[in-house]
């Protein structure tokens, strides 16, 4: 084993089968392939090389007809997989017919198919990100309408803070997913864009033809690609932010992760991930039922934002082709990939059945002898009193009934002579000390959230 995500035991927890397909060896010669096959074709329509010569290189662009130990011995030899690459495939273009693979390769270099098949690697590995995103989401709008008037407490410094409900608390995590999905739409058309430009970028070797960006734009047509606006061998700021996107994704899922381990704790048991059976258990003690799906988008998350910041040291290239930062994105895209794709999957997972507790948050609500609401109670004194005075009149009514829980909140405000005299009664005491009364506009921003208030998000194809 070389990383968890090659490991026949941990592949399928750190990775998932279609996001490595993707990274794998087969798929990138694929892809290097379909750019010789399309660079041909564009080429011999457009009169550059002999038409026979482009459809003999298409006919033998197949990954099938490549060795691929001989490639990995001559990568390991010449340092780079495309020349290798091109070598057998003249070579198998020549035993169909004579001289003609010496017209594959025409004009371009080993950056150019190399970027062009991680752009199209990225653009496959999107697609795959995109669909989790949009299970998500339904998932999310359905968790949301769901308990949209569900009291919990809220948590500020991990201490109670104000009631709210859990339905809102599941519609900021689908609001989120939602920019992530606004995000992506966004940044698409900036990726998925061709790099073909020559030795330096400038396209010198086709010149002197006069068609060298037409051949630039068929070529990018034909793979499904954006023409671009000038080369960008050492440009990156493609690739950093196609990373950043998805340290930003798999960073999301670990914040429901934290949420979910919290909740989840025997002292709280709001929540808990779902039921399989001895998922989660432990080699000693049989009570236990660890949030193991939370566990790994938490490790998965944080190894993807420490690689993802490589990619911006893989941005300081020199000059216009680099000695070195752009092989450490050979190195963490894979990585990058199929983690974050695997973070989404078990986020998508936890979602689809987690196992909501009302009876434990009303149960935890009361904790606090009823201190949960002090606000509510503030503010209504304020109006009377003055919100700093009543401020320190409910602080310490709050520090008197968690010293002595023998009388509740309600209780030693019905006894305080200050609250007496501010013409507040018993009814509407009872109503503020009541957390169900206090969510504020919890479901009014839940119904705002899953009707579309993002009504603009698009998910890319």
């Amino acid at each position: 084993m070389t990383s968890v995500t090659d490991s026949v035991i941990f592949r399928h927890i750190f990775s998932t089968p279609e996001s490595s397909e993707i990274w794998s060896d087969t798929t990138r010669t694929r892809y290097y392939l379909q750019f010789e096959a399309a660079l041909a074709l564009v080429q011999a329509r457009l009169g550059i090389i002999p038409n026979e010569a482009g459809e003999v290189i298409k006919s033998r662009c197949r990954p099938d007809f490549i060795d691929m130990d001989e490639l990995a011995v001559e990568t390991k030899r010449i340092g780079y997989p495309v020349l290798p690459v091109v070598k057998q495939l003249v070579r198998s273009v020549n035993e169909v017919k004579g001289g003609m693979g010496e017209w594959a390769h025409w004009g371009a270099t080993t950056q150019d198919v190399t970027d062009t098949a991680t752009v199209l690697q990225l653009r496959d590995t999107t697609l795959l990100v995109s669909q989790a995103l949009e299970e998500i989401v339904k998932v999310l709008r359905d968790l949301a309408s769901r308990y949209a008037s569900t009291p919990m407490a809220a948590r500020s410094n991990l201490q109670q803070a104000v009631p709210m409900t859990f339905g809102f608390k599941m519609a900021r995590l689908l609001a989120t997913f939602q920019r992530h999905q606004q995000r992506l739409a966004e940044l698409l058309p900036r990726l998925l864009v061709l790099e073909f430009g020559g030795a330096a970028g400038t396209l010198a070797t086709l010149s002197d033809t006069g068609l060298a960006l037409q051949v630039q734009e068929d070529l990018a047509k034909e793979l499904g690609l954006n023409v671009p606006e000038i080369a960008w061998h050492t440009e990156r700021d493609r690739i950093a932010e196609v990373g950043a996107f998805l340290a930003l994704v798999s960073g999301t899922c670990a914040k429901f992760a934290l949420d979910v381990k919290l909740l989840m704790q025997t002292e709280v048991g709001e929540v808990s991930e779902p039921y399989a059976p001895h998922r989660g258990s432990s080699s000693t003690m049989p009570q236990k039922r660890n949030p193991i799906s939370s566990v790994y988008i938490t490790a998965i998350s944080s190894t993807v934002r420490q690689l993802s910041a490589a990619l911006f040291d893989a941005m300081v290239e020199d000059h216009e082709r680099s000695t070195g930062p752009w092989e450490i994105e050979w190195i963490v895209l894979p990585q990058i990939s199929t983690l974050t794709h695997a973070a989404l999957m078990h986020t998508l997972s936890v979602l689809q059945g987690i196992e909501v507790h009302p009876e434990a948050m009303k149960k935890n609500l009361d904790l606090t002898n009823g201190a949960v609401v002090s606000e509510a109670v503030m503010m209504a004194l304020g109006r009377k009193i003055g919100r700093q005075v009543a401020h320190d009149l409910v602080y310490d009514i709050c520090r008197e009934a968690a010293v002595d829980p023998s009388a509740s909140f309600l209780d030693r405000l019905l006894e305080n002579e200050a609250v007496q005299k501010s013409g507040i009664g018993k009814g509407e005491l009872e109503h503020l000390c009541d957390p169900a009364n206090y969510v504020g506009l919890s479901e009014e921003m839940v119904s705002r959230v899953t009707k579309g208030f993002l009504s603009d998000v698009q998910s890319p194809n």
